[in-house]
């Protein structure tokens, strides 16, 4: 299989090529350089595997939740190139969580199979999601959720894998098992065969992103408003 993969939606811009057995891998600086670097170092993998966009199977990418701007920059960039792709006849499209793209990289790294997969998402908050690996895919035991840090369940025997704890490092789980994960381009490579059998796929202009904070900046008093309401 045949599959381009890219991830903006961290501090780190993360792109990976699938060419049969081999894979190329890229990392570089996310966040809002990520719209500069994304389209040149997907030129660059696909040079080196030998691929155009028309031989491609599919386009993954990470749909969220994560940075506005990353995540913004991940569905152009997608839609993009599925359309163009083949002369026009498009190219299918898969939008992957972001946080099942971390749990598979603390599965892939770690070996953890049941995980909090937690994300920074700045304003004093986290975006988390409970998964569990069973039958060798991922099952979602708590949607993709907002919340405070100490909001964060972490049931006996679970694992909390993302970039948080560093931010958080009293108020994330702080007694929970901790590992560094991040939702790389190799993860949603290996992710993709069963979302795809799975028909998960979209045309381009379903590119999307998932979106869990309707409101990019808050007010000091919003944000302690809503912290106190959590909290009571």
């Amino acid at each position: 299989m045949n599959l381009l993969a890219f991830d903006t939606s961290t501090e780190t811009l993360s792109v990976s090529v699938q060419r049969g057995a081999s894979v190329w891998e890229h990392t570089g600086p996310g966040g809002a350089q990520a719209s500069h670097g994304l389209l040149a170092s997907i030129q660059t993998l696909l040079g080196r595997a030998g691929l155009d966009l028309s031989q491609l199977d599919a386009l993954a990418f990470g749909r969220g939740p994560g940075s506005f701007t990353g995540l913004r920059t991940a569905c152009a960039v997608a839609q993009g190139l599925a359309f163009g792709a083949g002369g026009g006849r498009g190219l299918r499209v898969l939008p992957v969580d972001t946080l099942h793209a971390v749990a598979e990289q603390a599965r892939h790294q770690h070996g953890t199979e049941h995980v909090v997969a937690v994300l920074d998402a700045r304003m004093d908050e986290v975006y988390a999601a409970h998964l569990q690996w069973q039958n060798g895919e991922w099952h979602t035991a708590s949607s993709p959720a907002l919340s405070a840090p100490e909001q964060v369940h972490v049931p006996e025997g679970w694992t909390v894998a993302g970039n948080a704890q560093a931010a958080y490092p009293t108020r994330l789980a702080p007694t929970a098992d901790h590992v560094v994960a991040l939702p790389t381009a190799a993860a949603l490579l290996r992710l993709a065969p069963a979302l795809l059998a799975a028909g998960q796929d979209v045309n381009a202009s379903g590119a999307m992103p998932l979106y869990l904070r309707d409101k990019v900046a808050q007010t000091t008093a919003e944000r302690e408003a809503l912290r106190m309401g959590k909290l009571a």
